[in-house]
């Protein structure tokens, strides 16, 4: 568990997250929930990009 290296986590989480919230905005009566979703997995994937540029070895 200790060779993860730092951001990944996030990364990964946030384009799930992102991929959630593309499906919701094809299918969901709830753009503007769909949207929220979308935007907050683009963030985390931003933030865990920019941990893994940071912490290289």
């Amino acid at each position: 568990m200790n060779n993860i290296r730092e951001g990944l986590i996030p990364t990964v989480l946030g384009s799930a997250v992102t991929a959630a919230g593309y499906a919701m905005k094809q299918k969901s009566s709830n753009k503007m929930l769909a949207n929220t979703i979308f935007g907050f997995g683009l963030a985390h994937i931003v933030l865990g990009a920019i941990d893994l540029v940071e912490h290289r070895r």
